[in-house]
């Protein structure tokens, strides 16, 4: 498969963005999709002197089940809706753990037309997409490094906003807005306040590039003593040069709470197409300064994806993690992904 059908930032972008054409006014359409991504895996943790052998879920791309439609409103207009499950294919249960909800993935409803898409309800949020589209290894919590380090500990909120409004432009436009909020719902005395995320990003040709900003004052996931926000700023860009794709982003986290905290990442990263193959490399170095200490993560990462055909690919990968102070970690593994 070419490189530009495998990681085009503008598929991502559509896909993001788009969420089912209708014919006459009245007519209504639903799409069943998903993708299974089932892997063998040997991982050692970083900081631990024993490895372990697992069937693995997701190991490239998180799991998913979805369901999406929309209802020709006449003039342009259309209501649309998108409901989507993650599943851990190795124990035959949904949800990335057990405290996902059902439709943890997206379950939103909304309108679209001439002026963009707004739909309500749990919605990926602005810095997810901008993140995973300038990245080789796309959303792999697996191998990415950026993934794995801001989603793995840095970020207090989650990949999915819950109550929230969410909107973006017209995916045809170059110059592609995304914005979301939410609302915090829980009562006045114990809410911080609404989370805030906005991507501006320019896609015109071989080239993209993207600004993210978010202000994360609530969290269905537990947040530290004395929270009050976390902001993010984080960039990215990406240029294909048909023989090899290269990838950068680079971004800051300040959280304030009982103690403050200071993230700083980069992470670099390639694609190189042969036929119908795929070879990825990434390396991403996190910094992260409490006013008692500091400690830097630095992740390398390198897969070989083969398509077998434009729905069906298999892969092998493997990293290296180096964490200040603690034994380095590394994983490898092998799998299956299939679009549907």
């Amino acid at each position: 498969m070419p490189l530009r059908t495998s990681r085009s930032i503008c598929a991502r972008a559509l896909v993001a963005a788009t969420l089912c054409s209708a014919g006459a006014v009245g007519a209504q359409t639903a799409v069943l999709y998903g993708l299974v991504d089932a892997s063998g895996s040997r991982v050692k943790p970083v900081g631990v002197d024993a490895h372990s052998l697992q069937l693995a879920n997701g190991s490239m791309q998180t799991s998913f089940l979805g369901f999406r439609g929309s209802e020709d409103l006449g003039g342009g207009l259309r209501a649309v809706y998108r409901l989507e499950s993650y599943l851990r294919v190795d124990v035959g249960a949904a949800g990335r753990d057990f405290g996902d909800g059902f439709w943890a993935r997206e379950a939103s409803a909304g309108l679209s037309g001439s002026f963009g898409t707004t739909v309500l309800g749990r919605t990926p949020t602005p810095l997810w997409l901008a993140m995973t589209s300038f990245n080789p290894f796309g959303e792999s919590f697996g191998f990415s490094p950026t993934v794995r380090q801001y989603f793995g500990g840095a970020m207090l909120g989650d990949t999915r906003w819950n109550n929230s409004i969410w909107y973006t432009n017209n995916p045809r436009d170059p110059l592609r807005v995304v914005f979301a909020a939410n609302a915090d719902e829980t009562t006045p005395l114990d809410s911080n306040g609404h989370n805030l995320g906005l991507s501006v990003s320019y896609i015109t040709g071989p080239f993209a590039a993207t600004i993210v900003a978010e202000r994360i004052r609530n969290s269905s996931q537990p947040l530290p003593p004395g929270f009050d926000r976390q902001t993010v700023l984080h960039a990215g860009a990406t240029y294909d040069f048909q023989f090899i794709r290269v990838y950068g982003q680079a971004g800051r986290i300040k959280t304030e709470a009982t103690e403050d905290s200071t993230t700083t990442s980069y992470q670099l990263g390639l694609a190189v197409p042969f036929g119908t193959s795929l070879v990825m490399v990434a390396y991403g170095r996190q910094h992260v300064s409490t006013p008692v200490q500091s400690t830097t993560d630095r992740i390398t990462s390198i897969g070989y994806d083969y398509f077998l055909s434009k729905s069906t690919d298999i892969y092998v990968a493997a990293s290296y993690e180096k964490v200040s102070s603690l034994s380095s970690g590394n994983s490898f593994a092998g799998g299956v992904r299939l679009k549907f």
